[in-house]
């Protein structure tokens, strides 16, 4: 069997524990009523907004290529053949 110091460590253990508990419990409360806030002003304003509609994506014109005119092919001088001595 447990002394009554034991169990009064024991019961003081838990009450810091509680408290402890509680505070974060607090605090998280008060988190979540913020978040809601923000999120019922952020739909408020989505809302608010009047929706533009898409407009038909407008077909771009294709430039022309501008064609070069073609350079006349020459024929090439060929070098003459060098000559042969006898």
């Amino acid at each position: 069997m447990a002394t009554a110091n034991q169990i009064n460590y024991r019961l003081g253990q838990a009450k810091k524990k509680l408290a402890k508990v509680n505070k974060d419990l607090t605090a998280t409360k008060a988190n979540v009523k913020k978040l809601e806030a923000a999120l019922k002003k952020a739909k408020a304003a989505e809302k608010a907004k009047p929706k533009k509609k898409k407009a038909a994506p407008k077909k771009k014109a294709v430039a022309k290529k501008k064609v070069a005119p073609k350079k006349k092919v020459t024929a090439k001088k060929k070098k003459a053949a060098p000559k042969k001595k006898k």
